[in-house]
């Protein structure tokens, strides 16, 4: 058996590892940005190791990611086609896209035509070489934000990314999609599998409006290994609106991480809605700061948990100005020998008179031997505040099943559609259409895939 020690300073020789691999990163010669690196170098060095002792760490199982010997990969767009990328793997979607492929920019593969005045839309890549003084501030005062090993280590080493920013009034007609394809064409003797780093920055200024969609997807291969550190800083002026949408499907041999940081200003409004199907491990973190009055906050998420599978949803919302909203509602449905996360906080500061937060969390189990760890959490310091939570652990209501079963509906069919209702609340907040009947039918395949729908499966 492993020792604490021997655990820590394998993690230790893991990230001293990564670190040495800086010779495929954006090259440039911004003063700026190489000092952020170099800052971010340091942190990652002095912030400390992350442990099971740890609160936010507690239910991951974060020691099988230091197993593993992650690398670099070359830029290569890997062969891939338009035909077989969206006949294949995304929906059929009216928008403007950025595809990266192993986290470099394929600008065959995207479609950045006809984008009009006052919007930019770009690669962080191409952003550094034609508009620097533009990321300068996002990337500084981000660096202050956000203070754990893994950020630190995307601030030093990301790959590329995305970056928008909408001027003051303006609406952009169609989504902006940006589509992560990650596929392991590692071809070192001694199977290293790739680390892919992406960094998003997303400015609107006041009074304008966007909706974002990120797909995260890879082909389903055996041998699809990687690690995808992907983060997102989302910076929301007054009035402005963002709806954002998350889909994520990758290999369940792949590791994925999503840290964003939401920024917002007075009347602001980020509403979200992720979907969570892939991934060996996957974690997402939503870190959301209402830093003006008056403004919104709207999460909702869905995760489907299989076999070997852990997939984790961290959710921090700071109130800290009054008159402020969120609504934080996640639901899981775990249909194989997983584990599934939710650990949602909302802190109500003491100046964050009348407040309104509801946070909830309800799993249904669909297997004997599944795993749920929640944790919803209300941290209130303020005296006139509307704030609840709550969590639900279940599963198929029988007399559901039976009503269903006496109309004539097979067993399995009856099943499915249980669980296509449980997840239906979360589906209707996603408003683009395309993506939601994609996403319903995405769901409905995961689950047909894994014989839900088998009666053998359930528990009683």
């Amino acid at each position: 058996m492993i020792s604490r020690q021997q655990r820590q300073q394998e993690q230790r020789e893991w990230f001293m590892q990564v670190l040495d691999q800086d010779d495929l990163l954006i090259k440039d010669n911004t003063h700026w940005l190489r000092q952020y690196r170099k800052d971010a170098r340091q942190a990652v060095n002095s912030l400390p190791l992350l442990n099971r002792k740890q609160e936010a760490w507690r239910y991951d199982h974060i020691e099988k990611l230091f197993e593993n010997n992650f690398v670099q990969p070359d830029e290569s767009t890997g062969g891939f086609t338009n035909v077989e990328l969206y006949d294949n793997l995304l929906p059929p979607l009216t928008s403007y896209r950025l595809v990266f492929i192993n986290g470099y920019y394929a600008v065959s593969l995207s479609n950045l035509e006809e984008l009009h005045d006052g919007i930019t839309v770009c690669s962080i890549g191409d952003a550094i070489h034609l508009m620097p003084e533009k990321l300068a501030y996002s990337f500084i005062y981000g660096h202050k934000l956000h203070k754990d090993k893994f950020s630190a280590l995307n601030d030093a080493m990301f790959n590329d990314g995305v970056f928008i920013n909408i001027d003051q009034g303006v609406h952009l007609d169609h989504p902006v999609e940006i589509v992560y394809l990650n596929t392991n064409h590692a071809t070192s003797e001694d199977d290293r599998e790739n680390l892919i780093q992406t960094r998003n920055i997303i400015f609107l200024h006041e009074g304008s409006s966007v909706q974002v969609i990120e797909n995260f997807v890879s082909d389903q291969s055996e041998n699809n290994k990687y690690f995808h550190s992907n983060v997102t800083e989302i910076y929301l002026d007054e009035g402005s609106k963002l709806e954002h949408y998350r889909f994520q499907d990758e290999s369940r041999q792949a590791y994925h991480l999503s840290m964003l940081y939401v920024t917002q200003k007075k009347n602001s409004h980020y509403h979200s809605a992720s979907l969570a199907l892939g991934g060996a491990w996957a974690r997402t973190e939503y870190k959301v700061n209402f830093e003006e009055e008056q403004s919104e906050c709207d999460l909702y998420g869905l995760y489907a948990v299989g076999d070997e599978q852990l997939i984790d949803f961290h959710l921090d919302v700071q109130h800290r100005q009054p008159l402020c909203r969120s609504r934080e509602q996640f639901k899981g449905i775990l249909y194989g020998k997983g584990t599934a996360v939710f650990d949602g906080r909302i802190l109500v500061d003491k100046h964050a008179q009348k407040s309104d937060a509801v946070l909830t969390n309800d799993n249904l189990l669909l297997v004997n031997d599944a795993e749920v760890n929640t944790k919803p959490q209300l941290e209130i310091y303020a005296d006139d505040v509307k704030c609840s939570h709550g969590t639900t652990v279940g599963r198929l209501d029988k007399e559901h099943l039976f009503y269903l079963r006496s109309r004539g509906i097979a067993e399995s069919e009856a099943r499915k559609m249980l669980c296509q209702g449980f997840a239906e609340d979360i589906m209707m907040n996603i408003r683009n259409e395309e993506l939601r009947l994609y996403m319903v039918d995405s769901l409905t395949r995961t689950l047909n895939a894994h014989n839900v729908s088998s009666g053998d499966n359930y528990g009683h």
